[in-house]
């Protein structure tokens, strides 16, 4: 997924690795009673979480599937780690709605930017209503493209491993796809 990622930026005149990013979360349902299931009480759903990390052209970097009651700041965090392990070394920036703002959060951050130097940015939101948000409505054209396979419309899957697997064979699809054109 990373090789056909970097291709693709390649053919949009981008650098290999992103330098932005979005993170959000979106709450699912699961088919059956597997482990690490919990409930949302935002989005009165029992389930699990998809936690994303994207970059600026809606591309996959990092996911996390978890039971749907963690929190999100608790999720970004680990799905941060989890990337930044991986040898994300680019990534500056990160774009994040409002249900990601806490102080602890603010000071973890500060904390990473002793070694990566990421700037984490609460997008507010303008006026009640339908409004496209700047920078966020591209993770959120990310999970439309997610949920366009079948098998990510709902979590089907045991483990959640498993069910990250899914997500990124799911980007690779779409990604061969792309290529191809």
């Amino acid at each position: 997924m990373d090789t056909l990622r970097t291709w693709e930026r390649r053919g949009q005149g981008r650098k290999d690795d992103p330098s932005a990013g979005c993170v959000d979360s979106q709450s699912i349902k699961v088919t059956t009673q597997n482990q690490d299931v919990g409930f949302d009480g935002n989005k009165k759903i029992k389930g699990r979480k998809r936690h994303t990390l994207v970059d600026t052209l809606g591309l996959l970097l990092a996911v996390l599937v978890t039971a749907a009651h963690v929190d999100d700041r608790q999720g970004f965090i680990t799905l941060l780690e989890t990337y930044l392990a991986r040898g994300g070394r680019r990534l500056r920036k990160i774009w994040v709605d409002q249900g990601y703002e806490a102080q602890w959060l603010k000071e973890w951050a500060a904390g990473l930017k002793q070694t990566h130097k990421i700037d984490v940015e609460v997008v507010e939101r303008q006026n009640q209503g339908f409004q496209v948000e700047p920078h966020r409505w591209k993770v959120e054209r990310t999970f439309s493209w997610i949920c366009n396979d079948r098998r990510n419309c709902r979590d089907y899957e045991v483990l959640t491993c498993n069910s990250e697997a899914m997500i990124q064979i799911s980007t690779i699809r779409m990604l061969l796809k792309r290529l191809i054109q």
